[in-house]
């Protein structure tokens, strides 16, 4: 009965807020957006939280965070042991706390989201993350060592989530990166105001604490193949190459200065620094006017940037309506507030040029909604004779990216599906070639950051098995 009595008082508690930069403000600098929670804010919200007997939320957690575990130590202010709670499952906490969608997983279970609103799993997990991070205090004792070795094959979530388990289990582990730089599309595709690449480095020197071996410019299937790794001394392969190569939509005008794929245009910004120029050479032009088409995170991460490199006017093209945009809510609210202009059921059929080559407008034809597709949303079909031109300086194509066939096309035997990713156990995550597992997006196609750390952790898992020879 008491517990009742306190768990209707939870429910009416209201979930505290995220404070963040003012929309005028942030939209033209690249600090983060969000500010965080104070030690009282944090506290006040875990104690929201009704410590489950059998909490649902961990299981909405692709990598198996213990989750009221950490809420409990921040409700108590320990946020020290919070943060070491969180390192047990996660290696990326602070990454994971900024950019999982925990709204779709770990808080969508949320008992309290029933009849009220959830425990604001994230935020308490980038705060518990972030306070470690100040303190640089580690809890990680080196196990005893296996003296097996396993190659890993990119440095993105999925392979820095896989090394991390790894060293873990006492196995030495090598990363091989193809960038100069390690951290995969959480360095290159994720901008900074949203995740602030400091932390990403951070993490990654976590790792390395942990025995980890990262080296970078490092491009498998051109200076080695996986079958070279096996055969040079390596117990185990990890394929974590992610899904790096850009889809175009195929119209008229793609090939004009001007239109960029969104891996290019975030990479130049992000990785390369573009908008530090000129303090680094390379520069990205986006004109007074910008085209994303697409509607997902990576579409609204791409407009936000142009937005901050100085468009005056930036669209989202999109062909369905706002009720199916794929996009995380938060980055739609985000992207609104700071001025992006959502041009809706509406879809480009031409880029048109000037006489120099470059961008001057964008062709798009008006759609409606007829009855839902085999996605489960409502398809869109094109109104006849409804063309209309919009100037534009700059289009930004992201409708998606599939996988590199770097690795995949030097690696003889390893089965691939018709969209050339890597088939992997469900299970296991072992490949069809014997030692050698893959995962993440390379695996399943483009998804998310936590997914892919979530096939990251079950590959290692696998992993071990294997070397142990079970």
């Amino acid at each position: 009965m008491a517990e009742n009595i306190e768990s209707t008082k939870k429910v009416k508690i209201p979930r505290h807020e995220m404070p963040c930069q003012e929309p005028e403000v942030r939209a033209r600098n690249f600090e983060e957006v969000a500010l965080g929670y104070t030690e009282e804010t944090a506290i006040e919200e875990a104690k929201r939280c009704l410590q489950c007997k059998k909490p649902k939320c961990v299981t909405g957690c692709p990598v198996e965070v213990l989750i009221p575990e950490f809420i409990k130590k921040v409700a108590e202010g320990d946020f020290q042991e919070a943060g070491n709670v969180l390192k047990i499952k996660n290696s990326l906490p602070a990454v994971c706390g900024r950019v999982c969608p925990q709204e779709n997983q770990c808080e969508s279970k949320c008992i309290l989201g029933i009849k009220g609103e959830s425990v604001a799993i994230g935020r308490l997990e980038r705060f518990a993350a972030d306070f470690g991070m100040k303190t640089g205090k580690s809890v990680f004792e080196k196990p005893a060592l296996s003296g097996k070795r396993v190659a890993i094959i990119g440095a993105g979530p999925a392979g820095l989530a896989c090394a991390g388990d790894l060293a873990k289990a006492g196995h030495a582990v090598t990363v091989l990166e193809a960038l100069h730089v390690a951290g995969g599309v959480l360095m290159y595709g994720i901008p900074q105001f949203r995740l602030p690449k400091e932390i990403v480095q951070t993490e990654i020197e976590n790792l390395k604490t942990m025995g980890v071996e990262i080296l970078t410019n490092q491009v498998v299937g051109k200076i080695t193949s996986v079958d070279e790794l096996m055969e040079n001394g390596y117990d185990a392969v990890f394929i974590g190459t992610g899904a790096g190569l850009p889809y175009f939509m195929d119209i008229p005008g793609e090939n004009l200065n001007g239109v960029y794929s969104a891996n290019e245009f975030l990479t130049r910004t992000n990785l390369m620094k573009g908008y530090k120029f000129p303090d680094y050479a390379t520069p990205v032009k986006v004109g007074k006017n910008v085209a994303v088409l697409g509607a997902g995170n990576v579409a609204m991460d791409s407009a936000r940037t142009a937005l901050r490199l100085g468009a005056e006017n930036v669209y989202i093209i999109y062909r369905r309506s706002r009720d199916e945009m794929p996009a995380r809510k938060e980055e739609l609210e985000h992207a609104e507030e700071e001025g992006i202009q959502f041009r809706l059921l509406t879809n480009p059929v031409a880029i048109e040029g000037d006489e120099r080559g470059w961008v001057k407008s964008l062709t798009c034809l008006r759609y409606e909604l007829g009855e839902p597709d085999a996605s489960g949303r409502r398809a869109p079909i094109a109104i006849k004779g409804s063309e209309f031109d919009i100037p534009m300086d700059t289009v930004v194509v992201a409708i998606g990216q599939g996988p590199n066939p770097l690795v995949t096309t030097s690696t003889p035997g390893l089965e691939l599906n018709k969209r050339g990713n890597i088939v992997a156990d469900p299970e296991t995550l072992m490949t069809s070639k014997p030692g050698v597992f893959a995962g993440g997006d390379i695996v399943t196609g483009a998804a998310t950051v936590i997914l892919a750390m979530g096939a990251g952790k079950k590959a290692a898992a696998g992993i071990d098995q294997y070397l142990k020879g079970k």
